[in-house]
């Protein structure tokens, strides 16, 4: 019989990885207390260390990267908007010859 794989959240990867930056206590007790294997907890400290840095970039304009994400999703929104009232005006028009 197999183990299922457990699935973390970001959260609690941040929170274990964050605990093993701080270095209060060593890999093998973070291990024991979050359940969780050495190696892994070293995986999401080397990827929390990596990705700092990416906290502090501006992006180009001096824009938030949230305002660029929702100006995308506004625009698809509406391109499937068209996308449906298109459809729609070519079933009731009919065939154009």
């Amino acid at each position: 019989m197999s183990k299922k794989r457990k699935r973390h959240s970001a959260e609690f990867k941040a929170k274990v990885a964050l605990e093993a930056i701080k270095g209060v206590q060593t890999l093998q007790q973070l291990a024991k207390d979050f359940q969780v294997h050495p190696t892994q907890i070293t995986m999401w400290k080397k990827q929390v260390s990596s990705q700092v840095a990416e906290l502090f970039k501006r992006p180009p304009g001096g824009r938030a990267g949230g305002v660029a994400e929702d100006e995308l999703r506004q625009a698809y929104e509406k391109i499937g908007r068209l996308d449906v009232e298109l459809d729609w005006l070519k079933k009731k028009v009919g065939p154009v010859y």
